[in-house]
């Protein structure tokens, strides 16, 4: 599994957006049980912090000990330094599973072997996810460009799977039917720029070139953007889930 992230663990945990309550309502229905769960590839513990209003105990792992370092703390989350495909879980473990915005990067053959021995029966596994975001068709287009034409070539092979709405993951369990979800959020302008800064591809670019590419698409964004304080943004959620 590749780490993309522990060199801004910081921004991610500021700038990333947060999933809705109707996805952990919609999770706490189908989980027959609330003992014990695991957010895998927790990144900065936002995914596990809303799960430990729901379970008794959440076990959060990532690769990156310093985005757990950045991680959300509470009582009932015990956060490991560990690998999606090989864990220290004791076998048929967990009554859930999640894998937030990260399943692109695991070995899928070795993980889902890792799932099938912690999941307990009947348990739920949920692969989460979200696409591009959306403000406005002019500020989108600009987004877009960003996305697709300068950044495009800085992209991880892996992230097919999310342009691929991941619809093309392998995906070894019985589907449950899922409902239509969006993340929603007003941002500033600023904060929009930080959630750019912190794409891997915007990184990668940096890293190669010495310069942000954000710089050269700035000034149209701040034009669209005008004098509002604060805009709605939009993610469509991935959404697969599955029961052993």
């Amino acid at each position: 599994m590749k780490d993309n992230f522990s060199k801004h663990s910081k921004l991610y945990a500021q700038f990333r957006p947060t999933y809705p309550a109707e996805l952990f309502g919609f999770l706490k229905e189908i989980v027959t049980q609330k003992k014990n769960a695991w957010d895998c590839g927790t990144g900065n513990g936002q995914v596990a912090a809303d799960l430990a209003e729901i379970f008794e105990h959440v076990y959060a792992t990532d690769i990156s000990e310093k985005q757990i370092t950045h991680a959300v703390k509470k009582s009932n989350i015990e956060y490991k330094v560990e690998p999606a495909e090989q864990t220290s879980f004791q076998s048929d473990f967990f009554d859930l599973i999640t894998i937030a915005q990260a399943i692109h990067w695991f070995d899928f053959e070795k993980f889902y072997a890792e799932v099938e021995r912690v999941l307990k029966p009947q348990g739920v596994i949920a692969v989460i996810g979200y696409y591009l975001l959306s403000i406005d068709a002019e500020t989108d287009k600009i987004i877009n460009h960003l996305y697709k034409d300068i950044t495009g070539p800085y992209w991880d092979e892996e992230r097919k799977y999310l342009d691929e709405l991941y619809q093309t993951i392998p995906f070894p369990y019985k589907e449950i039917e899922c409902p239509s979800l969006t993340i929603t959020a007003n941002w500033s302008f600023d904060e929009l720029i930080g959630y750019l800064n912190t794409w891997s591809a915007v990184q990668h670019y940096i890293e190669k070139n010495n310069k942000n590419p954000i710089d050269a698409i700035s000034t149209k964004l701040m034009d669209c953007w005008g004098d509002a304080p604060s805009k709605k943004i939009t993610f469509p959620v991935l959404l697969r889930v599955g029961r052993k």
